[in-house]
């Protein structure tokens, strides 16, 4: 029976951390998940597989057992004692230079899991299956798309999985990748344990009016020549509604205007909000008139006189 290396199914280091290897789990799970695949032998085992490995290395003692034994459980097998009392024995017989057998014996007829994991913790010929544990079922991801005005309002979405509908708060100030854990809604334990979880994973849309960062927003706003240098007022979009806004005089392009509290609400305390950051870009106009071309000159002439009056030339 060939060892099983459950960190190469997960892809991940044998120093890897519980998040990291939920992370990775979660991944490969939504990406082989029978619905994906239906009737894809080749994915259904992979999923599977993928579902072993999680169920070892996520729990501390089965990771642990997994860890010490390595590649010579086979040799513990036989013995019908606890695994870190044959751990210490082996220890012992390396010290005064005595070797164990490596003959194993098992119960692989549960086809739940793969006959090396029924042999490696199913207890070799002590264990039946009425010894063994209640594993919990797999937990699922799912992406749910929202929009920018959805994570700002709030909103409720109704779904169905496994034939169950069920009912989901986002609320304001939600975000693109947020987690939102459902617990006892993922897949059901083959083996009378608990259901696995359920996350749903949030997908922000982009909005085309702005640009999200942390909690502000950052707007865009085309200003004309005029209302550049001699200043005046603008209307600009909100999630909230539109408002008219001030433009200094002598506004630069790139010049930013914070509106305080008109960004999103924060979601940890949603009483409060960031601010919306209006960037200006001063539009020149591409054609003149005539008329307008000679009053530019004017005015040219006249900052030209200005200035050479100020140097004293």
């Amino acid at each position: 029976m060939n060892y099983k290396d459950y960190y190469k199914i997960l892809g991940v280091t044998k120093d890897a951390s519980l998040k990291d290897i939920k992370k990775a789990y979660r991944k490969l799970a939504a990406r082989y998940h029978p619905d994906k695949n239906p009737d894809n032998k080749e994915a259904e085992e992979k999923f599977k597989e993928i579902n072993e490995a999680n169920e070892v290395l996520s729990d501390k003692e089965k990771r642990e057992k997994y860890d010490t034994l390595g590649s010579n459980w086979e040799a513990y097998q036989h013995t019908g004692d606890d695994w870190r009392d044959y751990v210490n024995q082996q220890k012992q017989q390396k010290r005064y230079g005595r070797g164990g057998s490596s003959t194993f014996y098992g119960d692989a007829s549960d086809a739940d899991f793969s006959s090396f994991f029924e042999t490696f913790f199913g207890g070799g010929a002590q264990a039946g299956r009425q010894g063994r544990a209640a594993f919990s079922g797999g937990d699922i991801q799912a992406e749910m798309p929202i929009t920018l005005l959805e994570a700002y309002q709030g909103s409720k979405r109704t779904f169905k999985i496994h034939n169950e509908n069920l009912r989901i708060t986002i609320k304001p100030g939600s975000y693109d990748g947020q987690q939102l854990k459902i617990k006892g809604k993922g897949q059901p334990s083959a083996r009378g344990g608990n259901r696995g979880d359920l996350y749903i994973v949030l997908k922000v849309h982009p909005d085309p009016r702005f640009e999200r960062s942390n909690d502000d927003l950052l707007y865009n706003a085309s200003i004309d020549i005029y209302t550049a240098i001699l200043g005046g007022k603008i209307e600009v979009p909100t999630l909230s509604g539109k408002l008219k806004i001030t433009v200094p005089k002598g506004s630069q392009t790139g010049k930013i205007l914070r509106l305080k509290g008109k960004g999103m609400p924060k979601y940890s305390t949603q009483s409060s909000f960031g601010d919306l950051l209006v960037k200006l870009n001063v539009v020149l106009p591409k054609k003149l008139s005539k008329q307008e071309e000679s009053l530019f000159k004017q005015l040219k002439e006249l900052q030209e006189k200005e200035q050479n009056t100020t140097y004293g030339v």
